[in-house]
């Protein structure tokens, strides 16, 4: 009897020792991972938000700033620097024309120095710029009435000065003997062909 109530007391003992095991681990794992994970849920979501929203901010701010949106710009400039094509054009027909050549092709500036259509800009005795009369720094406009056709030379020279005079300007130009046959070749190289002014009398060249 008694080694039975022994090994009754003894298995008791063990089985109570299982069911605190079970109990205890019942009530740690799914109580405290659950709070751990709605913890860390809630951590990660502040964190989250709390980091993402400059991100969003500055992307915002980006898309705003390079998305193409299409502009109107309200006040264009009524005076722009250079002159619009019109104008040049207008300004090239009121310039000296060049006996016996095309007035289409040959010009004499203000100074009567002789140039060439094609050649624009460029530091050549024969290379031309349309230029303001009143210096655009100064208050000029780019206007037919302020635009004159100006060997490209003495244009660089004439800068935004007012107060230089004609003589001066005569004396700052580059000068060069053109002869017709000189004026041929390079009408032929610039357009392919050559046309005489309706005063030329002499023919046409193809």
């Amino acid at each position: 009897m008694r080694q039975m109530s022994g090994a009754s007391a003894s298995a008791s003992g063990s089985n109570n020792r299982e069911e605190r095991r079970r109990r205890k681990a019942r009530s740690v794992s799914p109580l405290k991972d659950r709070s751990k994970a709605s913890s860390s849920n809630i951590s990660s979501s502040y964190s989250s938000k709390r980091n993402s929203s400059p991100s969003a901010t500055l992307l915002d701010v980006d898309d705003a700033l390079f998305h193409d949106y299409p502009t109107h710009n309200p006040n264009p400039n009524p005076n722009p620097r250079s002159f619009p094509h019109s104008v040049k054009q207008q300004c090239w027909e009121k310039a000296e024309k060049v006996k016996g050549r095309d007035p289409d092709r040959w010009r004499r500036d203000a100074l009567g120095n002789t140039v060439f259509r094609k050649l624009l800009g460029c530091p050549g005795c024969l290379c031309h710029d349309y230029d303001h009369i009143v210096p655009y720094s100064k208050g000029g406009e780019s206007t037919l009435e302020n635009c004159q056709v100006l060997q490209a030379t003495v244009n660089r020279a004439k800068g935004n000065r007012t107060e230089i005079s004609k003589a001066e300007l005569i004396q700052k130009s580059s000068y060069c003997r053109v002869s017709d046959r000189d004026m041929d070749l390079l009408e032929l190289s610039a357009y392919g062909n050559v046309r005489r002014g309706p005063d030329s009398g002499g023919c046409r060249i193809q």
